[in-house]
């Protein structure tokens, strides 16, 4: 379960850094960060999603 989270912060960690690339106005970098940010909560999100539904169906 430990592993959810951490996908998590990473994840949120990637949209901060695409958030502070905006701000500053390297927008090619922020895409890329934005992209990163998104594959790391898709992913804990997915199975997040897995482990619920498995433990809620026995």
């Amino acid at each position: 379960m430990h592993h959810i989270y951490i996908r998590g912060i990473i994840g949120l960690i990637w949209l901060i850094a695409a958030i502070v690339c905006g701000v500053s106005g390297s927008f090619p970098t922020m895409g890329l960060y934005i992209l990163l940010a998104g594959v790391f909560l898709y992913s804990a999100y997915t199975v997040w999603k897995k482990e619920k539904g498995g433990k809620g169906g026995r």
